[in-house]
């Protein structure tokens, strides 16, 4: 019982001795990384001794009220936020689909020719129309001239 718990000891201290004898690279990694533990840890004390002195170098305000009238009201940032995304809205173009029939894609056809068919059933359907057809296209083309000149005036 005494030679198992000395050999037991025995292979732990050899265990333990196989685990501090590092080789020559394994040390020098471990030399590097805590140089570059102690740098980082130097640079984060710099920044925040930096932050301090800022903190204390700026004066602290007692009346708070000039900045509170020189900012502008909730309200009116609200508008104004309405109005620039109305914008952007505005803003926002669509790619142009080609003019020329030949020239669209497959899809772009389809969804044209779609589009034109519920168009003059609608057409056909109109009251309207019916009754004087020549009329009805007149002033329908008149309204798209308009139309056109207003989106693009040059």
């Amino acid at each position: 019982m005494l030679i198992s718990q000395l050999d037991r000891k025995g292979r732990v201290e050899n265990s333990e001795l196989e685990k501090k004898q590092l080789s020559k690279k394994e040390k020098i990694k471990q030399r590097r990384e805590k140089w570059l533990n102690k740098i980082d840890t130097i640079k984060l004390d710099r920044e925040k001794q930096k932050a301090l002195a800022k903190r204390k170098a700026t004066p602290v305000v007692g009346d708070m009220q000039a900045l509170a009238d020189a900012l502008p009201d909730l309200s009116e940032l609200l508008t104004a936020s309405r109005i620039r995304s109305i914008k952007k809205l505005k803003a926002i173009v669509k790619k142009p689909e080609p003019k020329e029939f030949s020239k669209m894609k497959h899809a772009q056809k389809r969804k044209f020719l779609d589009a034109e068919v519920s168009r003059f059933a609608e057409a056909i359907s109109n009251s309207e129309f019916k009754s004087n057809p020549l009329a009805a296209i007149d002033e329908h083309l008149r309204k798209r001239l308009k139309q056109e000149e207003e989106e693009s005036p040059s």
